[in-house]
């Protein structure tokens, strides 16, 4: 079943995303391939982006939910070294080269994180 665009679905409690610390990864079909979205805090905004470098299509963190490097002000590929802004993915050094990260729309509301569907971007199906 496909969801219709823009449907919310709870992800965390806000609690779970602490200012430039830990992510939280999620499953999610994208284009119609099974793949991994992550979503930060970082200057008390929530921010999400699938886990694929624009680089080469690898996942980033070099530890379970660790996207961030250790000043907390770069989203950081551990395989390439690649380099983006966390607030709006555009790759900022490094072998990603103008790329950018695939943007996943979250929300933040009563104590809740969602992220959002898209036409290409549906939960995984069970």
């Amino acid at each position: 079943m496909t969801l219709p665009p823009d449907t919310a679905i709870a992800l965390c409690a806000s609690t779970d995303l602490q200012e430039r610390g830990r992510g939280v990864s999620f499953d999610v079909v994208f284009s119609g391939q099974t793949c991994r979205g992550f979503a930060i805090r970082y200057n008390g905004v929530v921010y999400g982006y699938l886990n694929r470098c624009a680089h080469i299509p690898m996942e980033m963190d070099h530890e379970a939910d660790r996207f961030l490097d250790d000043s907390g002000e770069w989203l950081l590929c551990s395989t390439h070294g690649a380099v983006y802004e966390p607030h709006t993915g555009l790759c900022a050094g490094g072998p990603c080269r103008g790329g950018r990260l695939v943007p996943i729309a979250l929300s933040e509301g009563d104590g809740v994180v969602h992220w959002h569907t898209a036409h290409n971007l549906q939960p995984i199906e069970f």
